[in-house]
């Protein structure tokens, strides 16, 4: 079965939650950057958490763009491609200061390796240990509860 869209959804802000959280709070204090720890911690936490919200837009968007295809799902790899349009838009974002919360505009280095170990994180939770403690989540639909 494939995932549905609100199956999707449960699983990306389930996955952010418990991988990017843990990911984010072992990464923060090696990424380069100025400020204090905890100025630091509070960005990035924030970048996750806009790339949750964030989120939920971009599964309506590949929903639509899904409907055209046969399959009406994409290669796996895709979804691992699809990170780079994210964060692009993210990025936009923060330089322009229109993500609520944040002081300063993190720097891009620090940005670019804390979204792309993230997300690579994520995708690799979602296409292997996910399906090890969720055994009927395919077949709900990628659905959590």
């Amino acid at each position: 079965m494939v995932p549905i869209l609100l199956g999707r959804i449960q699983t990306r802000i389930f996955l952010l939650a418990i991988v990017g959280s843990a990911v984010t709070a072992l990464l923060t204090p090696v990424l380069p950057g100025d400020g204090a720890l905890a100025d630091r911690y509070r960005t990035t936490f924030i970048v996750l958490a806009a790339v949750a919200v964030l989120g939920i837009g971009w599964e309506l968007l590949y929903h639509l763009i899904m409907q055209f295809r046969w399959e009406k799902d994409w290669p796996s790899l895709f979804g691992l491609l699809s990170g780079v349009p994210e964060a692009i838009v993210l990025w936009l974002l923060l330089d322009a200061e229109l993500v609520p919360g944040i002081a300063a505009v993190p720097p891009l280095a620090a940005f670019v390796v804390h979204f792309t170990v993230v997300w690579v994180a994520v995708w690799l939770a979602a296409n292997g240990p996910m399906r090890v403690p969720f055994l009927r989540w395919r077949f709900r639909g990628g659905r959590l509860t």
